[in-house]
């Protein structure tokens, strides 16, 4: 018999894997070609030929013991100061190896954060729409995710009920962006204003309130828009990085946190981090992957497929008569959807062969997820379909 904790999430999969199921059996039944999948956020463009050459080069030249063994829990080092360095170039930051602890992807990184901080019954606070795989992260060690509901004027976040749901039980704070699943940027302004009410609300309660900044998706920006670095602005701020999508390795699961000197009993913290990374059973983030990064921490993906895309779908589905906002990052568009039952919209939209996510799965209800990281050709192939899509809903 399962635990009592997993029986829910048993219950309550992934929309998203199902989703992607779904698209497999209609692949089978009408031919990969005739069915459009933008359900998962999974990179369709290659990663850097710098990210391979190096893979090789390290197994050709260093030594297999190194390359393949243990290390610090926290990571190789030299990998740690490359990255350190690197922050430091571009946002004008102060890190040293010690603040880096290396992990396996943004989701471990926020799940050993959240073990080092939070007791039972502790709060974490989060804007909705926001990845709802949050919520079990939080349920992981006996905490309780407060969601702020949709500004869905712009998605900015709502200050003003967010400072009415701090209370004395809240822990830390998420912010995702850019943002899954609507792509927008949260302002400089906005993050100003948020570490303000957080200023105040530490000197209320008399204890530290974590900003966990959960950036996967920082290097995905279009039209040059600008992404805060948040611990310029707040000096209780973790952040917690991918290179998912920065080098389009998903499945390689290579990531870092970083937590500044700057952090109330840093030293302590950090500690309790790098333990917390062996103990949830990790132990270390994968040995040849870090040692690739040395040469690749610079890297990006090509982003003009991905931009091409966005402006392709954003513009046509606008014309078609749909609503949404368009993304300034990631590769998500936020799609009003024409019914109040998002989840009705979808299984309309798999009757002409579209597969994409509700909102409700993301706390966003009346809107879907759009993944735009798929190939132009697909896009192209698709248009026909969301034009009778839209065409049946008279939008």
């Amino acid at each position: 018999m399962i635990s009592e904790k997993m029986k829910d999430l048993v219950k309550n999969n992934s929309v998203i894997r199902e989703m992607f199921e779904e698209g497999k059996k209609l692949a089978e039944k009408y031919g990969k070609e005739n069915v459009y999948d933008f359900s998962l956020g999974n990179p369709s463009v290659p990663a850097p030929k710098k990210v391979n050459d190096s893979i090789k080069e390290i197994l050709d030249n260093e030594d297999s013991l190194k390359v393949h063994g243990y290390m610090s829990n926290a990571g190789f080092e030299d990998v740690r100061e490359k990255i350190s360095k690197s922050i430091n170039n571009r946002f004008g930051t102060n890190f040293s190896t010690e603040n880096i602890i290396m992990t396996v992807g943004a989701a471990s990184g926020i799940n050993i954060i959240l073990k080092s901080i939070l007791n039972p019954n502790d709060e974490v606070i989060t804007f909705a729409p926001y990845f709802m795989e949050y919520k079990n992260y939080v349920k992981n060690y006996d905490g309780k995710l407060v969601e702020i509901s949709p500004n869905v004027k712009n998605f900015q976040p709502k200050l003003d009920e967010f400072e009415s749901k701090i209370t004395e039980k809240t822990k830390a704070v998420i912010i995702n962006t850019p943002n899954n699943p609507t792509g927008v940027i949260y302002s400089e302004e906005t993050i100003k204003k948020i570490s303000k009410i957080l200023e105040e609300k530490q000197k209320e309660y008399g204890h530290e309130i974590f900003i966990i900044s959960d950036e996967p998706y920082r290097e995905l920006v279009y039209e040059d828009v600008e992404v805060p670095y948040i611990t310029k602005y707040y000096n209780n701020t973790f952040v917690v990085y991918s290179y998912s999508k920065t080098l389009s390795i998903p499945g390689e699961r290579i990531g870092y946190v970083v937590v500044p000197n700057e952090m109330e009993d840093s030293k302590n913290i950090i500690t309790a981090i790098t333990i917390a990374n062996r103990i949830i059973g990790c132990v270390n983030a994968p040995s040849l992957i870090q040692r690739a990064l040395i040469e690749c921490v610079d890297e990006k993906v090509d982003l003009s497929t991905y931009n091409e895309n966005r402006n392709l779908l954003y513009n046509e589905l606008k014309k078609y008569g749909f609503e949404c906002i368009k993304p300034q990052g990631a590769f998500y568009l936020f799609l009003k959807s024409p019914v109040e039952n998002d989840m009705e919209f979808c299984n309309k939209a798999k009757e002409y062969n579209i597969l994409f996510v509700p909102g409700s799965s993301f706390a966003c209800k009346g809107y879907v997820r759009i993944a735009y990281c798929v190939s132009t050709d697909m896009i192209k192939r698709a248009l026909p379909a969301f034009k009778k899509l839209a065409d049946y809903y008279g939008v």
